[in-house]
């Protein structure tokens, strides 16, 4: 054969007469045409696969309530949670934000881990309930972190004064809520609260005193009387009588006449605040006077 016959490939005359087709190779072989479905009905095969999801759901809910699936469940469970710490996931960091009072010991203790346990087995839900138990904490959320590191963050109560009622003494914070402790002698520079319906109004009273704070440190404790109106005593010897309307006024006009006459630190027991236009005060021989308000100063020039 001659060499230009191998490298032109097929030649003469057989060449020229072979069908376009044949020289192309074969064809692929066309692809039937799919058939669609009517619009309607993949519309409610699209809108039934919720359904069957929620429905599947909820077989397993009813299925869990079956002793034998629950045993199934739970132990399936187990086994996803042992395998999870075999592939590393496992408790390696416990961050805490917030703590101030509440020990660290006891916050573990809340949580049911320690740095070696599967993360997965600690549940969010359970430890949050336990930590809100806890006497100084007032809210708590848990988050896992993965894969190892426990992240905690507490909001504690902050506790504002004494509550005297019943024959007991209780700690209580801004929303009136009792602080259950044992032990009340660190708190001994709060103020205490006397009354039945003083825990709910503790927060307004220490926020009015805290507008003459030098006057505020020295008010040793205040009852409420009638749950209208409270009753200061302050340096542990004068009772100042507060007015049902307008407390904040009559709080101020006292602080004002302190530093201007040292009003408290005479011989006084009684201070009656309750008329707007006067006030009345009881000195410990007894008698009571009427202290009359502080004329305005007249023009100069004008005679009186």
């Amino acid at each position: 054969m001659r060499q230009g016959a191998v490298r032109g490939g097929v030649s003469g005359p057989a060449a020229r007469v072979m069908p376009r087709t044949a020289a192309r190779g074969a064809a692929a072989p066309r692809r039937p045409r799919r058939r669609r479905l009517p619009r309607h009905v993949r519309y409610a095969a699209w809108w039934s696969i919720p359904l069957v999801i929620a429905a599947g759901c909820y077989g397993v809910g009813v299925a869990s309530r079956m002793p034998a699936v629950a045993a199934a469940l739970a132990a399936a469970a187990d086994r996803l949670v042992t395998v999870s710490a075999i592939c590393g996931l496992v408790v390696a960091d416990i961050e805490v934000e917030g703590r101030e009072t509440t020990d660290a010991a006891t916050i573990m203790a809340a949580l049911g881990a320690a740095r070696g346990t599967p993360i997965l087995a600690v549940s969010p839900s359970r430890a949050r309930e336990q930590l809100e138990s806890l006497p100084w904490v007032r809210s708590a959320t848990i988050e896992r972190r993965l894969p190892g590191t426990l992240f905690v963050r507490l909001v504690e109560r902050r506790p504002l004064a004494v509550w005297q009622h019943s024959g007991k003494q209780e700690l209580i914070d801004r929303d009136g809520e009792v602080i259950s402790v044992a032990d009340l002698s660190p708190f001994a520079r709060l103020p205490t609260l006397v009354g039945e319906g003083a825990a709910p109004h503790a927060a307004a009273l220490i926020d009015m005193l805290a507008g003459e704070p030098d006057l505020a440190t020295r008010v040793t404790a205040a009852v409420r009387v009638g749950d209208r109106r409270w009753n200061l005593r302050v340096d542990n010897m004068t009772d100042v009588l507060l007015p049902e309307e307008d407390p904040a006024g009559a709080w101020s006009r006292l602080a004002q006449l302190e530093r201007t006459n040292n009003l408290l630190k005479r011989e006084v027991q009684t201070v009656d605040l309750r008329l707007p236009d006067r006030l009345v005060l009881r000195v410990t021989t007894g008698s009571s006077r009427e202290v009359p308000p502080a004329k305005k100063p007249h023009a100069a020039g004008k005679s009186t």
